[in-house]
């Protein structure tokens, strides 16, 4: 037991006399009392951190489904060399649609070219499921390997392809691209979010190509004497429509796997 003589005086209002002569015995229940309050009051604060920590745990999970999902890097590394593929694939598949059935003749079922490969669409698709760090790798990679010497453009590869006008477009994959995937994931995956983050990848690619089109027909000049306006229309507006209705059946596909995959 400790010196009860020294110890504090449980109340401020108990003077210094009235402290000394009381009892002994009372003295040590309070000095019990005291050290019980103490022990209690640490076992309430430890509760306390518990209790709270808990609540941080349960807010989390409560709140995860209403937050945008983020890739980790063995998911963003591996959708990049998904995209990579993906996009080197669709250079060379053309895009068709199937027309209405009532205007379907004979045993054909009114198949139409769009106009465009799913070059395009695979590289927002890739932005859309992967993220924008996975479609920036797949893209850069995609164009550094065009320009290297690897056929994997519509007309070839190689630094010669620096000097045709739809470069720009190729370019513009990895801006539109990245554009397109931080969008994604800025939100809950819903198919108006993720047709608006296609859209907006979309209208990077064009822009960044109608910017190196015009370097170019200022610098060198087009082949074959063409205006600016004719290979605007030729690079730009013509393949437009085919383009969105790709990227409308790409927003659907990615809507659908990011469900599947709960992201």
């Amino acid at each position: 037991m400790s010196n009860l003589k020294e110890s504090s005086k449980p109340n401020a209002d108990i003077t210094d006399y009235e402290w000394e002569i009381t009892p002994r015995t009372v003295k040590e229940v309070i000095e019990r009392l005291q050290k019980l309050t103490q022990q209690k009051q640490q076992n309430l604060e430890s509760l306390q951190k518990e209790n709270k920590w808990l609540r941080d745990q349960l807010d989390i999970r409560l709140d995860k489904p209403n937050r945008a999902y983020i890739p980790s890097v063995p998911e963003m590394l591996l959708w990049a060399g998904v995209g990579l593929i993906l996009t080197i694939g669709g250079t060379f598949i053309p895009a068709y649609t199937i027309a209405a059935p009532w205007s379907w003749f004979g045993d054909t079922f009114g198949v139409h070219t769009l106009g465009v490969s799913y070059q395009i669409g695979a590289a927002l698709f890739i932005a859309c499921v992967g993220g924008k760090n996975a479609a920036l790798i797949s893209q850069t990679a995609y164009v550094l390997l065009g320009i290297s010497g690897l056929p994997i453009f519509d007309q070839g590869g190689g630094l010669n392809y620096l000097q045709q006008p739809n470069f720009g477009y190729l370019l513009g994959f990895i801006l539109g691209a990245w554009l397109c995937g931080w969008l994604a994931f800025q939100t809950l995956v819903r198919f108006s979010s993720l047709i608006a983050s296609c859209l907006a990848g979309l209208m990077v690619i064009h822009l960044v190509g109608l910017i190196y089109l015009t370097a170019i027909y200022y610098s060198t000049g087009l082949k074959e004497g063409i205006s600016l306006w004719q290979a605007i229309a030729i690079y730009s507006i013509h393949p437009l429509p085919g383009q969105l209705a790709v990227v409308c059946a790409v927003s659907l596909m990615a809507f659908t796997m990011r469900k599947i995959m709960f992201t």
